[in-house]
């Protein structure tokens, strides 16, 4: 061949027109949510720089009426330069941003995934830990607005295994979050579970309940949490020529565990210690992987005795005990229950001699 023929351009054909075009749009839609995000961190900022600077600069250790004047004049001037992105109700947002997240560090990292709607919306909730809680774990599951509202509706905090654990834990385990996106069971596992969505009437059978949670696995689980993967339905293990059967069956990716879920229509026995450990230490030695964390287990009940449920420290074999709920009370009375639990198990725990058992918490 000689120099010139191979200095002969060839014609695109449709199958390099098709390929060049999806190259294009890909570049052009990662440029978009390149800029998007670019944008979005920068206003972030920019109100929580606003914020910062009203707050140190002219309100510390005013009168709150003074304050209140000087951000309206704010306000005004701002509005006639700039727009009603700074009128007074969101000024006063911007304040209470800066108050409720101080370190900029925290907020420039958040503010790479969390819009200012999502800051808008946790910045009001009264317990710091209950507002970092929201805002990793909306980072890490990447939620919409319309997701996180949901989950602190649904009171998700107060649910949660962490919960109920010491101040001082709640802060590690939320920094590992934030540092290294550590997740552990504490911030997955709940109690109760909310399965209202599945419609059972006052009398019905495990299996009733197993069958209502197959038909709306999805529902399921969206209430188990981000990071669950459905395995198995009564998933069949052989023990020295017996059957036994685990009612589901789950992964965590981000757990890397298999995790079993028992169900249970009455009170929580203690004969179901026994069984969950056996049908994990089954999972651990046939069914773990070599990359894998060990399997962990749940048992769902429509109740449990508190007491019963100390003494068989569950959470040192990994088995997590937890109520369902097929009818959502009030939800104020709801609000009531979920405190009252929450200040009981923290009670408890400082009451033990040795605080440091990180493992799953078994009440």
């Amino acid at each position: 061949m000689s120099k010139q023929d191979m200095n002969v351009k060839i014609p695109a054909t449709a199958g390099n027109e098709y390929a060049l075009m999806r190259d294009i749009r890909k570049l052009i839609e990662e440029t978009r949510s390149t800029v998007a995000i670019a944008v979005n961190a920068a206003m972030t900022m920019l109100y929580w720089n606003i914020g910062r600077r009203i707050n140190t600069d002219i309100l510390q250790g005013k009168r709150a009426d003074y304050g209140k004047e000087i951000v309206s004049t704010l306000s005004r001037q701002l509005i006639q330069e700039y727009g009603n992105s700074f009128s007074d109700k969101n000024l006063r947002h911007m304040l209470r941003f800066a108050e409720a997240f101080p370190d900029d560090k925290i907020v420039y990292a958040l503010s790479r995934q969390l819009s200012w709607t999502h800051f808008r919306t946790v910045i009001y909730l009264d317990d710091p830990l209950k507002r970092d809680f929201y805002a990793e774990m909306c980072r890490l599951e990447n939620w919409s607005t319309r997701t996180l509202q949901t989950k602190i509706d649904s009171m998700l905090y107060e649910r949660t295994a962490l919960s109920k654990k010491p101040d001082d834990l709640i802060k590690h385990e939320l920094q590992q979050l934030r540092d290294k996106d550590h997740l552990t069971p504490e911030l997955v596992f709940k109690d109760p579970y909310f399965l209202d969505f599945l419609g059972l009437n006052d009398r019905y059978l495990e299996r009733d309940l197993e069958d209502a949670i197959l038909r709306e696995l999805e529902q399921f689980l969206l209430e188990l949490g981000y990071g669950f993967a459905f395995m198995a339905r009564q998933k069949r293990i052989q023990i020295d020529n017996d059957d036994y059967y685990i009612d589901l069956l789950f992964y965590h990716r981000s757990l890397k565990r298999l995790i079993a879920i028992d169900l249970k229509l009455g009170d929580f026995k203690a004969g179901y210690k026994g069984q969950m450990e056996l049908y994990l230490r089954w999972l651990n030695k046939h069914e773990r992987k070599p990359m894998e964390n060990e399997p962990l287990g749940i048992i769902l009940c429509a109740g449990k005795k508190q007491e019963m449920i100390e003494l068989l420290e569950l959470g040192k074999s990994g088995i997590h005990v937890a109520e369902y709920l097929t009818e959502l009370p009030p939800r104020e009375l709801l609000r009531q229950k979920l405190h009252k639990a929450l200040i009981s198990a923290k009670t408890r725990i400082a009451a033990l001699p040795d605080r440091t058992d990180n493992k799953v918490d078994d009440d």
